[in-house]
């Protein structure tokens, strides 16, 4: 199974760096920025790992003891989905056909690339920051991101929100998905997926999960969270370790299923 990155030794490291200039990737730093800036460029990748998202997802079926989604969609419904960076790469594929869900990217280039990816699959996206408060988030939309996901939400749609923020600690919530909570009234859902395939990019700030085809898939889900709409200083840092919390406990139990068989 494909799921660790061994990190190469100080020796072998010295060796890489006596082999001289590497052509290709020289290239692509000099070709990355003009593809970027490509609408047609970007279109046709989020095409390609759309797709790609599709069939491992479908080659991945669910092990027993996975939650049910479309049970959680009509018991909490409208809710906001957490997961965390780096273990979001299925959220898209295993959204049930037919349910409209908003998800929260990033105003990032590299976020735009996923947002793109992630409307392919069905889902409708608000672009800005929504794991810090202060002037700084403001700057980056994350104020105005957050309202329009609370009238997403006051129209009766679900949304998706990831939990953790952008290089910041991972598998750490931030207040963001909190405050979505406390204002708008509903509950918070953990959203765990784990596959028994997969290649973990151990160098990443987030270990992002890349998820291989032809395995074994599980979801887990938490149990829902609310914030009362008085929550103080004190109840939403509670409220937020809580968050953190129950989502490292569901994505441990998705990773034992597919991995104890």
């Amino acid at each position: 199974m494909e799921n660790k990155a061994t990190a190469p030794s100080p020796a072998v490291s010295a060796k890489r760096k006596k082999t001289g200039p590497r052509p290709f990737k020289e290239l692509w730093r000099r070709i990355r920025k003009p593809l970027a800036k490509s609408r047609f460029v970007k279109q046709a990748l989020a095409t390609l790992m759309a797709g790609a998202i599709r069939l491992i997802d479908r080659t991945n079926p669910r092990v027993e003891g996975s939650d049910d989604l479309q049970v959680a969609i009509d018991q909490h419904s409208p809710a906001i989905a957490a997961l965390w960076h780096g273990q979001h790469i299925l959220g898209p594929a295993i959204n049930p056909r037919k349910h409209k869900i908003v998800a929260l990217f990033s105003r990032s280039a590299d976020a735009e690339l996923n947002a793109l990816v992630a409307e392919k699959l069905g889902f409708d996206t608000v672009r800005g920051s929504g794991g810090r408060k202060g002037e700084r988030d403001i700057r980056k939309g994350g104020a105005k991101a957050l309202i329009a996901l609370k009238k997403t939400i006051d129209r009766g749609c679900n949304v998706a929100m990831i939990a953790d923020i952008p290089h910041g600690t991972p598998r750490e919530a931030g207040l963001g998905i909190v405050t979505l909570a406390r204002i708008s009234g509903r509950p918070i859902v953990p959203v765990a997926i784990a596959t028994s395939r997969r290649k973990v990019l151990e160098r990443t700030w987030d270990k992002t999960t890349i998820n291989l085809p032809f395995g074994r898939s599980a979801v887990i889900l938490g149990e829902p969270i609310f914030v009362a709409a008085d929550a103080d200083a004190d109840v939403m840092e509670e409220k937020r370790r809580e968050v953190t919390d129950s989502l490292n406990e569901a994505t441990r139990k998705a990773y034992a299923l597919v991995d104890d068989r």
